[in-house]
């Protein structure tokens, strides 16, 4: 959530001591790629680079591919994005679904059986500018920006000879919770500039979107968030607060006065492309009097564990680890205040993205979306009501499709269901970061992965 990267922002990057101490920009191209530095993905033979692109003279976007570990000429190429606005896209690489997975001690990493580049080409990239390496002086603060900083990146890296081939593989775009948002505005922002490429209007390459993934989707607010009400007294593990703060919150909710949450949500909703300051009120509110008190002392990315969130800023910030992988900087964002609050005071984040992922399933892009049951931040009871209030052909019996059990390995992990190209798994045991999901019997991040390889080639979920 937003107010949580203003309290967990571990290191403030600011622009003008990044920019300073970095080289002279060059843009429309990448710069400083360092190749197979031997750093996270030691499977001996498979491809790594790491960089930046600058997109302008003003922002340069940092950037680290990993080659699939099979059939890389052939396998689909997936852009992993962090899901809160300004969170860098390390988080993932690092703690969810990279080649290398953080270890204990924060400082040293372990080969990752289970990584997204098993089955697929990956790409991590850190947006908007300010986030992780990426530095500039260019302020984005809503999602239409960063998608179109995101569509110079991408021509940019496509026509970099070492990247080229992979023009013609399949485009997918991954993400969680708010970065539903993202992955919708910046799918349909790519095929877009892809009409306007066949259109002649815009040279280009043409991006070959074919899929997205969203775990734990905040994509309509105004349907979702009441639904942070019936996980904190239903969800299958214990009551996070008291009935007294539910009925409070409750109350908050359709209070009828200035401080109703529902109210201030409607009215951005009839007024989010007239007057942003009525959406910043409404997301502020939403966020930290409605949200933030009702997982009382439980952690809201896994309410079944004690278990604290590592942080990639040791492991990043360790010079000896930006020098190897091309960084021109030590200094290291993990969460950047400054973009967290650009987003917020747009109202970004609580607008309705809900019509761009209608959009994409209705243009037969593959969508593969999941919760985790004992995440309450994208929790399962939002994510399966809008699920089932989704305005598609393929969608529309929803809820009454029958669930299956989902199984990995012979072991039942979770329960699904199939409309393509629309697939959802709920997964049991599970909190916000799916990669660290494991049983006795299978590893962190094996779920995810098989999850992740069936969506990505549109095969039946079983």
């Amino acid at each position: 959530m937003l107010s949580a990267l203003l309290v967990t922002a571990v290191a403030v990057l600011s622009v003008a001591s990044s920019a300073a101490g970095a080289s002279a920009l060059t843009p429309g191209k990448l710069r400083g790629v360092v190749e197979n530095s031997g750093v996270c993905e030691t499977t001996s033979g498979v491809y790594q680079a790491s960089g930046y692109g600058d997109i302008s003279t003003d922002g340069s976007v940092w950037f680290w591919f990993f080659e699939a570990r099979n059939n890389p000429d052939t396998a689909p190429l997936t852009v992993w994005l962090q899901g809160e606005g300004g969170t860098s896209s390390m988080v993932g690489l690092l703690t969810e679904n990279g080649p290398c997975r953080l270890n204990d001690d924060q400082k040293t990493v372990s080969l990752n059986m289970y990584s997204f580049n098993q089955v697929s080409n990956v790409l991590y990239i850190d947006q908007p500018i300010g986030v992780g390496f990426s530095y500039g002086s260019r302020n984005t603060s809503d999602t239409q920006t960063a998608a179109s900083d995101v569509w110079q990146f991408l021509q940019i890296f496509f026509a970099d000879s070492r990247f080229a081939k992979y023009q013609k593989n399949d485009f997918g775009l991954w993400s969680e919770h708010y970065g539903g948002s993202l992955v919708s505005t910046f799918a349909t922002y790519l095929l877009d500039q892809n009409d306007a490429i066949d259109a002649g209007t815009i040279p280009g390459v043409k991006i070959n979107v074919k899929n997205i993934g969203i775990g734990g989707p905040y994509m309509d607010p105004l349907l979702q968030l009441p639904y942070y009400l019936d996980y904190a007294v239903g969800n299958p593990y214990t009551q996070l607060v008291s009935a007294s703060a539910i009925l409070k919150q409750d109350r908050l909710w359709y209070a009828t006065d200035n401080s109703g949450i529902q109210l201030k949500v409607q009215n951005c909703y009839a007024n989010d492309t007239n007057n942003r300051l009525i959406c910043w009120d409404a997301g502020l509110a939403a966020d930290e009097n409605f949200i933030a008190p009702l997982s009382g002392s439980y952690s809201p990315l896994h309410v079944n564990s004690n278990a604290s969130d590592l942080s990639t800023t040791t492991y990043l910030t360790n010079p000896a680890i930006a020098s190897k992988i091309g960084a021109t900087s030590s200094t290291y964002t993990e969460n950047n205040i400054d973009v967290a609050y650009n987003f917020k005071s747009t109202g970004s984040w609580i607008r309705n993205s809900r019509p761009l992922l209608e959009g994409l399933i209705n243009k037969n892009i593959l969508v593969g979306m999941w919760s985790g049951d004992a995440d309450f931040v994208g929790n399962y009871m939002m994510t399966e009501a809008l699920a089932s209030d989704l305005n598609t052909n393929a969608t529309f019996d929803f809820y009454f499709t029958q669930w299956s059990p989902y199984k990995v390995g012979g072991q039942t992990v979770g329960q699904f269901k199939q409309l393509p190209p629309f697939s959802y798994v709920r997964f049991t045991g599970a909190g916000h970061n799916l990669g660290n999901f494991g049983t006795e019997t299978l590893g962190r991040g094996e779920a995810a992965l098989a999850f992740f390889n069936q969506t990505i080639h549109g095969q039946t979920i079983a």
